[in-house]
């Protein structure tokens, strides 16, 4: 390991120092004074910092100190100790520690003749409120959602589960813009290979900065095309997935907190599941299941059933297909490839289109694409009702749109090449590609595959919280938890 950075006893080695390394920075702040004799200087990052706190609660007690026959040591302890009110306030030896908390907002003293430090937490830094995450909005519960500061974050999560068994520990990811992670656990229920393993994904990390949580997520996920790292804006859902026994990463700077391992179900679950009743909730589960399916695998069937197996239609229906695409100058499969498509571009253009002209986009899409493309007879009406069906049951399970997105198309090709027996190969290989990965060493189809009738409680139908209170297994717990990476 290389050598530490230490301060310097003489105030102008370590001035020059730090004006070097903040060299044609205009936001590095740099005044110095006297303190009854000995030179001393205060740093700080202008706009990280509150300056109103720096001059009533720092620098004016400092001043007035009565600490005139002291050597800089025992003027640095008196200030340490005595001066100053100041709850946040650590010493600091090394000068790369010092350049990490003028980054985070911290202000510093340094003393001539003194090798010694003083970092105050006096942030005064702007940012977003706390509201409700527009990503996952709920009929019930909480309408608070994490914001960038991620000690923010942690504040949330802590209030909500008032124990000391939930630990936070601090991380540097980046080695040119340094971003503070904190991993999140509960110390009674959380699995020590878990922690282990995601404390070493997290080392892995070798990257020159870290602006967002998917720069680490390829560092953490399984291989398999869905997700095995959970994303939410919401503190109830984090605090409820560290109760089970997962690990959350918060990362300074982004709102979206990472909650590790994440299964398969989880994607079909929602925090208003837990806030309704049994009933209605489990109805909710079975329509997402449902809607999965459908956005997933219909495009393929309805194209595979039109081009090979008409026969499966009942007559009154293919009379309508075949009337319909009779008039359309494309096959069926080339013609769902390119309303699919379509419906892909409008979408991203309403997602980056500033928020006046969405609704140009919707009129558009609507309008233009949708009712007069189908009048001109470049597309089938049922085709189109297909392509917004498809569309509608993506949007159930959001999570899963990405890879949703990408199967649709090639189950579209296999249905048209290889008919009902390609979309069944298909199939079976997104089954086993879910049931056969695993996620640090939990299989990422449980608890379906290997089965366990105590965690099916949870999956489709949603027992009532006098069965669901009474759980005593955490993740570790359910089978296959400490089954080896293969």
């Amino acid at each position: 390991m290389p050598a530490p950075n230490l301060l310097s006893k003489s105030l102008l080695d370590n001035l020059i120092y730090f004006k070097g390394i903040f060299d044609e920075c205009m936001d590095f702040m740099l005044r110095e004074f006297t303190i009854t004799g000995t030179k001393a200087a205060f740093l700080a990052i202008d706009g990280l910092v509150n300056k109103q706190v720096i001059a009533q609660g720092i620098l004016n007690p400092i001043l007035k100190a009565p600490i005139l026959e002291l050597t800089p040591d025992e003027k640095f302890n008196y200030i340490r100790d005595n001066a100053l009110a100041t709850a946040d306030q650590t010493q600091l030896v090394s000068r790369d520690d010092i350049v990490d908390r003028l980054m985070s907002g911290f202000a510093v003293l340094l003393l001539d003749g003194c090798s010694r430090s003083i970092a105050f937490g006096v942030q005064g830094f702007q940012m977003r409120s706390i509201s409700e995450p527009s990503g996952e909005v709920m009929q019930r519960g909480s309408r608070e959602g994490f914001v960038e500061p991620y000690l923010i974050n942690i504040s949330m999560i802590r209030r909500r589960m008032r124990t000391p068994d939930l630990k936070f520990e601090r991380m540097i990811i980046g080695s040119t813009s340094q971003t503070s992670v904190a991993i999140c656990y509960l110390n009674s229920a959380v699995s020590k290979e878990l922690l282990a393993r995601v404390r070493a994904g997290l080392r892995r990390i070798d990257l020159p900065s870290v602006f967002a949580s998917g720069y680490l997520s390829p560092f953490l996920e399984n291989k398999s095309i869905f997700n095995g790292v959970g994303l939410s804006e919401r503190p109830d859902t984090v605090c409820g997935k560290i109760m089970e026994g997962r690990v959350a990463i918060i990362i300074d700077g982004t709102p979206n907190v990472m909650v590790v391992p994440h299964l398969f179900v989880e994607n079909f679950q929602s925090f208003d599941d837990y806030t309704t009743r049994p009933f209605y909730a489990t109805f909710t589960r079975i329509l997402k299941y449902i809607a999965f399916f459908l956005a997933m695998f219909l495009p393929g069937f309805y194209v595979a059933v039109v081009t090979f197996h008409p026969e499966l239609l009942p007559e009154a229906l293919l009379s309508k297909v075949a009337q319909a695409e009779a008039t359309t100058p494309f096959p069926i499969a080339l013609e769902a490839i390119v309303i699919h498509l379509i419906y892909e571009i409008m979408r991203e253009a309403g997602l980056r289109v500033p928020r006046p002209l969405s609704h140009a986009v919707s009129i558009v899409g609507a309008l233009v694409i949708g009712d007069t493309a189908v009048s001109a007879g470049l597309i089938g009406a049922p085709t189109l009702f297909i392509v917004a069906m498809t569309a509608l049951s993506g949007y159930v399970t959001p999570d899963l749109y990405q890879p949703i997105a990408i199967c649709r198309f090639l189950f579209i090709v296999i249905g048209g090449i290889c008919g009902l027996w390609g979309v069944m190969l298909g199939f079976g290989f997104v089954m086993i590609n879910i049931c056969a990965e695993s996620v640090y060493g939990m299989p990422f189809s449980a608890p379906i595959s290997p089965f366990s009738l105590r965690g099916m409680r949870d999956v489709v139908i949603r027992a009532s919280w006098k069965i669901l209170g009474r759980r005593t297994e955490h993740v570790q717990d359910l089978p296959g938890a400490h089954i080896k990476k293969y």
